[in-house]
């Protein structure tokens, strides 16, 4: 967790750097700044010790026949994402992840399951398209993950049309995962992923799992890194 506690230690020092003659005339500066330091500190300290515990006892998502995965079988990290396609948060998320499938490559593979927010208009239709996508092609639907991701202003903006828009640019027959969107198959995978997501004690979005670890929230590619790094180590 050493490079976590770099980031909030240099913010602080950069907040300060041109303000050393009013820091020195008003020294309580200096100590609201000594104690944020120890309150991340003792966050950090925090989180590890919880973090621990899920490296001794992980979450366990289910990984059912027929859900889409971006990486090989082989991989030693899996990271289950669960998103919300409207939600600007995990549109972070979704571009960490692209970071961390660059630098880890074979090491790492990746999966979206969703947890669409109530006060998202689009969330939902949009987590049925990709999922009724998913019916006709993996890769399609992967691709459809990244370009909605891409556009989201046009999302809010365009709602279904933009993403049939998507659908027939990725190369997706529009006309079946009309049909597909209301199906069985459809509503029952989205329905697991929001029940397994309530389980996990997920409330927003993003949140994901790596290797049974939780990480909430569009945390910077080193949170992901130290989880990762110390799961390839230990095997």
């Amino acid at each position: 967790m050493k490079n976590l506690l770099l980031f909030p230690l240099f913010f602080f020092a950069a907040c300060t750097a041109g303000s050393k003659d009013s820091a020195s005339k008003t020294p309580d500066i200096m100590e609201q700044i000594k104690a944020r330091q120890e309150f991340e500190r003792r966050r950090q300290l925090a989180l590890k010790e919880q973090q621990d515990q899920y490296f001794k006892n992980p979450l366990k998502p289910l990984l059912a026949e027929g859900q889409v995965f971006r990486g090989p079988a082989s991989a030693k990290i899996t990271i289950v994402e669960y998103t919300d396609f409207e939600c600007p948060f995990c549109s972070r998320g979704a571009e960490t992840m692209k970071v961390l499938r660059t630098n880890f490559g074979s090491k790492v593979r990746f999966t979206v399951k969703h947890l669409p927010l109530s006060f998202h208009r689009y969330a939902m239709i949009a987590a049925q398209y990709y999922e009724a996508i998913a019916l006709q092609s993996k890769d399609k639907a992967g691709e459809f993950h990244d370009r909605v991701f891409e556009g989201q202003d046009a999302l809010k903006t365009g709602g279904e049309k933009f993403l049939e828009k998507v659908t027939t640019d990725i190369g997706a027959d529009l006309t079946q995962v009309k049909k597909d969107l209301n199906s069985k198959a459809v509503k029952t995978k989205i329905d697991a992923d929001i029940a397994e997501a309530n389980r996990f004690g997920f409330t927003g979005t993003p949140a994901f799992v790596v290797n049974g670890v939780p990480i909430k929230g569009a945390q910077p590619p080193q949170a992901f890194v130290d989880v990762i790094e110390r799961h390839l180590s230990s095997n």
